[in-house]
């Protein structure tokens, strides 16, 4: 309810926030030196500006809350959350929420960065998810100076037959390598696919139905700690740098117990279930890679969300990798996870990145639709390729022997292509 301001600018507002978004506030006002007014104000604009509500907070136990805005904002202020259909309290918490994450502590700047997000996903199976997902955490985790290595020989070895291209080829991909460090990151890769592909290649169990795992921790009902789950690869190409998150067979439910759990619960967002699962452990880490189900439901969703780019992150950082095929039905696939991924951003105002596409398993002997296809990805105007993986032995090899690719073959073709995609070099 709002009263008159003693200079006749302002009026007094009468309402509610939950208490620790309050005390939150209040702390953010003097770590910023601001009135909580001006911040109260620039929150409930900038809230009014954007094209949707954002996520919904939970207000239960709001208790009262007062201060001063321009006089006439506060009924514009109700008039659009009338519009968006959310009470005044859920519309203030909203805006005060938002600017506190638009406004970090001052103290932020001291903590270790967030780790790097990437999500490997395609609606179509049997794409190369998995071995994509493996390949680039594994070079990310692997001694940085044996990957160089093997990446200099590599690159000093390419042959296309035009011996211009291929020494100006080189010197470009030599000059980037001078600039770039990938190996030597503490790295986890999360099997999010219910069939454990990921988990079953590295002779890891999938974790058995009714058992504590990030099922169990993405709706809320964890009887333990999320680390308990965590498995460290033993391969001394790795120095312990790389960890897994097994699969679970309770993920073949997980969309339907994420909307159960959306209905039983008051403020439960089902987007943000993964990052929630995960925030415990990313202080652990320098990189999170995502091997995402051939999915277009929930899980979808929260693994996309997991990839937005976060307040102050810098664009492409973190992100979504496509592995396709050089077939017409990868083509399809595709289109319907970009629409996913745009639906997805304009409803709850994200930025998700793309961080490129990796052609799999091509083999110019299939023909027309292979080589086509092949045209066809390269010509996209907002993506670009990262890479061609060709059908080799080795990768088939490493997943019958269960042993990590770039211990298997490090010196392989396909070794160093993950390398390559890691470092978001676009090799020929």
């Amino acid at each position: 309810m709002p009263s008159p301001y003693p200079d006749g600018d302002r009026e007094k507002v009468a309402s509610k926030l939950p208490p620790a978004l309050q005390q939150e506030l209040k702390v953010r006002c003097a770590e910023l030196s601001l009135d909580i007014q001006d911040a109260v104000e620039a929150a409930v604009t900038n809230w009014r500006a954007r094209p949707t509500p954002g996520p919904e907070i939970e207000t239960a136990g709001s208790k009262s809350f007062s201060t001063w805005l321009p006089t006439g904002l506060y009924d514009d202020f109700k008039a659009t959350c009338g519009e968006r259909g959310v009470s005044y309290i859920q519309g203030l918490a909203q805006s005060i929420r938002a600017w506190l994450e638009d406004n970090p502590s001052p103290a932020d700047a001291n903590r270790s960065a967030e780790p790097r997000r990437i999500v490997t996903a395609n609606q179509k199976g049997g794409v190369g998810k998995t071995s994509v997902s493996l390949g680039i955490a594994q070079s990310y985790a692997e001694h940085d100076e044996d990957g160089a290595a093997a990446l200099r020989r590599f690159i000093e070895s390419l042959s296309f037959g035009d011996l211009k291209r291929v020494e100006k080829t080189k010197a470009g991909l030599l000059k980037q390598l001078e600039k770039l460090t990938v190996g030597g990151q503490r790295v986890l890769v999360v099997d999010y696919d219910p069939q454990s592909h990921l988990s079953d290649q590295l002779g890891i169990p999938q974790i058995p139905p009714g058992q504590e795992s990030l099922v169990t921790h993405m709706v809320g009902d964890p009887d333990g700690d999320l680390h308990d789950l965590i498995v460290t690869l033993d391969d001394p190409r790795f120095h312990r740098r790389l960890d897994v998150l097994p699969g679970a067979y309770d993920g073949f439910l997980l969309d339907s117990k994420l909307a159960l759990t959306a209905a039983q619960s008051r403020g439960f967002q089902k987007e943000v279930a993964l990052e929630r699962a995960l925030r415990p452990a990313e202080g652990d880490y320098d990189v999170i890679v995502i091997d995402c189900p051939p999915s277009l439901g929930l899980a979808m969703d929260a693994g996309l969300y997991y990839a937005r780019r976060r307040r102050n992150e810098k664009k492409g950082r973190s992100g979504v990798v496509i592995p396709v095929q050089a077939e017409d039905s990868s083509a399809t696939a595709y289109s319907m996870l970009v629409n996913q991924v745009e639906d997805l951003c304009k409803d709850l105002s994200l930025e998700i990145d793309y961080l490129g596409l990796v052609v799999n398993q091509y083999d110019s002997r299939r023909g027309f639709v292979a080589t086509s296809s092949l045209a066809q990805w390269n010509s996209l105007g907002d993506q670009q390729v990262l890479a061609v993986l060709d059908d080799l032995k080795e990768q088939r090899e490493a997943v019958r022997l269960k042993q990590p690719l770039l211990a298997y073959a490090p010196e392989s073709k396909q070794a160093n292509t993950m390398r390559m995609i890691a470092m978001g070099v676009v090799s020929e």
